[in-house]
């Protein structure tokens, strides 16, 4: 059987992200497991126009925390703590994966194919590839029912 004890649910607050997680929630509630939230604010980048260095970007952290600060759950047997991470998406996820020692990610992905992806890369993508446990990956369209499912419906489906 999977042995699950702690979750990683990366947020960047987008429909398919609210609705990965209710699954987290769901499987977390399943398997008493600790469900981690994080967010990953990307590093500010300096820019130069016609060399005048441009206003580096607001940092946004604070407000994140804040945000990710409202992601909750009614049902008290969900275990949440929150982190926030600054840096490339991808590399900070499996870095907090490694770091907090999770068994399992999951996440939304938005489903981009064709030049979106291509000019806006696909984090999921880049998580499921590169992660050392398993990734389940959801579009918020595709999988609005089961989050009513028990997750060992849920972890049956995914092949556990």
């Amino acid at each position: 059987m999977l042995s699950i004890h702690r979750i990683l649910y990366p947020t960047d607050f987008s429909d398919p992200a609210h609705t990965a997680f209710d699954v987290a929630c769901a499987l977390a509630r399943d398997y008493d497991a600790e469900l981690i939230v994080c967010h990953v604010t990307p590093s500010p980048v300096a820019a130069v126009a016609e060399g005048v260095m441009l206003d580096l970007p607001e940092d946004t952290t604070g407000a994140d925390a804040v945000r990710l600060e409202r992601i909750s759950t009614d049902d008290p047997a969900v275990r949440i703590v929150r982190r926030v991470r600054q840096g490339d998406a991808a590399a900070e996820i499996l870095k907090l994966a490694a770091d907090e020692e999770v068994d399992m990610i999951v996440m939304g992905t938005h489903g981009r194919s064709g030049l979106a992806r291509l000019v806006l890369g696909s984090v999921a993508e880049s998580v499921m590839r590169r992660a050392s446990c398993p990734v389940l990956t959801l579009k918020a369209a595709a999988h609005a029912h089961a989050a009513a499912e028990p997750a060992g419906m849920v972890a049956a489906a995914w092949g556990a």
